[in-house]
């Protein structure tokens, strides 16, 4: 019954609201606001206020320029299939396109069924609850509802040029968790380094480099069926910057020591919600909760050696400033925390 009535309800939302609002959620004890912060984007809306009541909510300057830019790029990612061209007066499902005819690609690893990865729709005895906890599947998206049309969920951010899931094992949002680890920046006698012409502090996280693409981003993954997140944090900086998945049981035991007190350190949410990923299509799209975890004194995280692992090629701490160039919407959250953390960010004052 959801499926039939979830396309109305889209529509009205898409009505009522008009607005996109990507909202990021800093951490505070503030009581819910009067009106919710939006910005008007090309995509269909995204309500701040469906974020938890402990968030303060800060609206992210996505406009039609910057947003949904990577979801459109091609080929896409790990195979020679070009999106179709999709401009950006077009990416809003509110506009009227008749003639948009997407490409259709699920990737074989996808459609091999493994146990991350949902069937086809209309498959016999695979009925999905869009928009609810289905079962131990989290198919509810943190940024609101989200509409169905002939079965399949819609990117709530409009068009991509692809449909079907690409590399993405759920249809409709794919959750993931992004670590980001944070140290104050020390010269070789323990002092911080203030940056010359800002004058602030700098801020230095845990970066990897993955295999897949070869670009810099924050060490993360997908969330398992019924994992709670904060077991996936730690799970996925094990094995892409710690190696876990090649320690033995008694180097395990010690790293999940290692983890335990750099998770255990002060740690805000920096963003929970929608994030513009290359492996985006109109039916399967990539969701995250980006958390900063930061060792004020530095003496936990020196006394963990960084090693590559997993997806990752390279582990490595990078300078914090606006010259980085991340993975999908990486520049983003590691903006958010340097600016949370009073941390240097441009040289422009």
């Amino acid at each position: 019954m959801w499926v039939a009535g979830s396309r109305m309800v889209g529509r009205h939302l898409a009505k009522t609201l008009a607005t996109v609002s990507l909202s990021v959620t800093l951490a505070s004890g503030a009581v819910r606001p009067s009106s919710c912060p939006s910005i008007l984007a090309s995509g269909s809306p995204f309500s701040s206020c469906e974020f938890p009541l402990n968030f303060i909510m800060l609206g992210w300057n996505l406009t039609e320029e910057n947003l949904h830019k990577k979801s459109r790029t091609s080929p896409y990612p790990g195979s020679n299939v070009e999106r179709s061209k999709v401009p950006d007066e077009k990416v809003s499902w509110l506009v009227e396109w008749p003639e948009y005819s997407p490409v259709e690609y699920t990737a074989g690893a996808v459609l091999a069924l493994p146990a991350w990865a949902d069937p086809p729709v209309g498959e016999r005895n695979f009925s999905p609850k869009f928009n609810e906890k289905d079962g131990h599947v989290e198919r509810r998206s943190q940024n609101g509802l989200y509409e169905v049309e002939h079965g399949r969920p819609r990117n709530p951010a409009g068009r991509t040029g692809l449909a079907g899931r690409g590399l993405l094992g759920r249809w409709g949002p794919n959750h993931a968790t992004d670590p980001i680890l944070t140290r104050w920046k020390r010269d070789s006698k323990g002092n911080t380094v203030n940056h010359p012409i800002s004058g602030k502090n700098m801020l230095q996280f845990v970066a990897i480099k993955r295999k897949d693409c070869g670009e810099w981003a924050i060490p993360g993954g997908m969330v398992d069926p019924g994992e709670k997140i904060s077991t996936t944090l730690k799970r996925e900086f094990g094995e892409e910057a710690m190696n876990s998945l090649q320690k033995s049981r008694v180097e395990r035991q010690e790293l999940e020591k290692d983890l335990h007190r750099l998770f255990s350190q002060e740690h805000f949410v920096v963003y929970k919600g929608y994030v513009d990923d290359p492996r985006n299509t109109d039916n399967a799209w990539i969701e995250t909760e980006a958390v900063n975890y930061h060792d004020e004194t530095g003496e936990i995280m020196d006394s963990v050696p960084l090693r590559a692992g997993d997806d990752a090629k390279e582990v490595k701490w990078v300078d914090i400033n606006d010259k980085l160039k991340l993975y999908a919407s990486h520049s983003q959250f590691i903006q958010l925390v340097a600016e949370k953390r009073g941390a240097h960010w441009s040289e422009e004052l």
